[in-house]
């Protein structure tokens, strides 16, 4: 018979702890499943974390990198598919050829120039408007037989004229310009694309898809180069001129006239009352057309007054810009307000009267209005002839009248938009002819009038002021006749 042999210790021993060890194991697995499971979206103090935020943040912003990285890489893939289309149809037109040395303007990513060398146009270059200042400049005179600018060419342009210039620099004769467009939506806008690039020929004009079903359609414009055009400065040298000239009012300004709110043809009995709700009713050029492709963007307030009656209240805060950044010229001969002008940044201030000549005048200050209403009192009155008399001295103060109309077109070119605000206390039948004799009015593109007349008096019913002595229906003719030769006015009260 056998002695059993004794159990070594140290093996039970290893033995037990393996056990402890498993089950610790098993009970760290349950509680990572857990977390994971149940708790896995955040880890707070209370909890056991096996991954600590920092750690998940890091691991979502790189997984959500990763994706945009995805969707970025897709979509410029899409683009460059598309313009490849766009490329293949104009060589099957013979507006591009493979031998075309060509020159994009698009965006920064540059899947427009991808896209012409994937198609065979090897010799090609692209520009970004927003990553260079100045695109242009590394490119010598009629570098290109074919120049293309995509949506964010052209559309992106901080100064059209100028982008306009180099572009004709930069082309060959006979060679083809094509640009894409999400503007010129209406003729007036189109009328303005056109213009900028006048010194072209236009070839054709049509609508293409958009980048994918939900993108607008796209204008797409086709210019070519002639030998010996070049018509960029010729209008502006024309209107510059001291000659008496008239302008042509394009078709498409007429009907634009056709949608602006009815002129009222009835005198009303209190126009105070009337304006309030005829300006609710006013229908701004900007409401009604794209003024993208202009050159500069200018407001002049003619008899402005004080800055918040013309320009902070109204224009600044009422008028639709569009995004553009507009220059402001305030005409005031009322020293009155010009100290308030001089403290403000972005407006030009004329201390002078608006005139039909360059001459001195004696201007009618109304000083009761002044002491009532401090500086919102009218302020302003009807320029005078000039008098002799010691006792007019007294009662109108001397000041300088300047050429309301050569000023204008010496400072205004045709390719600006031009918004005017006349409030001349009765000279406005004299300054409106002196525009038209000139053709100064053609460079304004919309105008708000006031009209002054012997209108019913708030004081007194049934009383006529007796501080002017046209009509309202003289002032009627006046609205009416502008309108009748292409001129978007509006009256102002």
């Amino acid at each position: 018979m056998e002695t059993p042999t004794p159990k070594n210790p140290n093996l039970l021993l290893s033995n037990i702890l393996v056990r402890l060890l498993s089950f610790g194991v098993l009970v760290i697995l349950a509680r990572l499943a857990y977390v994971i499971t149940v708790k896995g979206r955040s880890c707070d103090s209370l909890d056991f974390c096996f991954f600590p935020q920092s750690l998940k943040s890091n691991v979502a912003t790189s997984s959500t990198a990763a994706v945009a990285a995805n969707i970025s890489a897709a979509s410029s893939a899409r683009l460059k598919t598309y313009y490849s289309s766009i490329f293949l149809d104009l060589i099957a037109q013979g507006f591009l050829s493979l031998n075309s040395k060509s020159l994009c303007i698009g965006a920064v990513s540059g899947e427009e120039t991808i896209a012409l060398k994937e198609v065979g146009v090897f010799n090609s270059v692209g520009i970004s408007l927003k990553k260079w200042s100045r695109p242009f400049i590394r490119f010598k005179n009629q570098t290109f037989g074919f120049v293309f600018s995509s949506t964010a060419g052209l559309d992106e342009a901080s100064k059209p004229v100028e982008f306009a210039l180099e572009v004709y620099r930069t082309v060959k004769h006979g060679g083809f310009f094509v640009v894409h467009t999400e503007s010129a939506n209406d003729a007036y806008s189109f009328a303005s694309l056109l213009e900028l690039f006048n010194s072209f020929t236009l070839i054709k004009s049509s609508e293409v898809d958009g980048f994918d079903s939900s993108s607008p359609l796209i204008h797409e414009i086709i210019f070519k180069k002639e030998k010996g055009v070049f018509r960029f400065n010729e209008k502006e040298q024309f209107l510059n001129g001291d000659s008496v000239s008239k302008c042509t009012v394009p078709s498409y300004k007429h009907e634009l006239i056709k949608n602006a709110e009815p002129l009222i043809r009835e005198e009303p009995l209190k126009p105070w009352i009337t304006f309030k709700r005829n300006i609710k009713n006013v229908k701004y050029l900007p409401s009604m057309v794209d003024i993208s492709f202009k050159n500069q963007y200018r407001y002049v307030a003619i008899g402005a007054k004080s800055y918040s009656l013309s320009i902070g209240s109204w224009f600044k805060k009422r008028y639709p810009k569009q995004d553009k950044s507009f220059e402001i010229y305030a005409i005031e001969a009322n020293s009155t307000f010009h100290d308030e002008y001089r403290l403000r940044k972005g407006v030009t201030l004329l201390p002078y009267a608006a005139w039909i000549r360059n001459e001195t005048l004696y201007f009618e200050i109304n000083r009761e209005a002044s002491r009532k209403n401090g500086k919102r009192g009218r302020g302003a009155g009807r320029n005078q002839a000039v008098q002799s008399s010691s006792n007019f001295v007294s009662v109108f103060n001397k000041i300088q009248g300047f050429d309301l109309a050569m000023w204008l077109k010496s400072v205004v070119k045709e390719r600006d938009y031009v918004v005017v605000k006349m409030d001349v206390e009765g000279t406005e039948f004299h300054l409106v002819r002196r525009l038209v004799e000139t053709g100064a009015i053609c460079l304004i593109d919309e105008m708000f009038l006031e009209c002054h007349y012997n209108r019913w008096q708030r004081c007194c019913p049934e009383k006529r002021s007796p501080k002017y002595q046209n009509t309202y229906v003289q002032c009627l003719e006046l609205f009416s006749s502008l309108r009748e030769n292409g001129v978007l006015v509006h009256q102002w009260w």
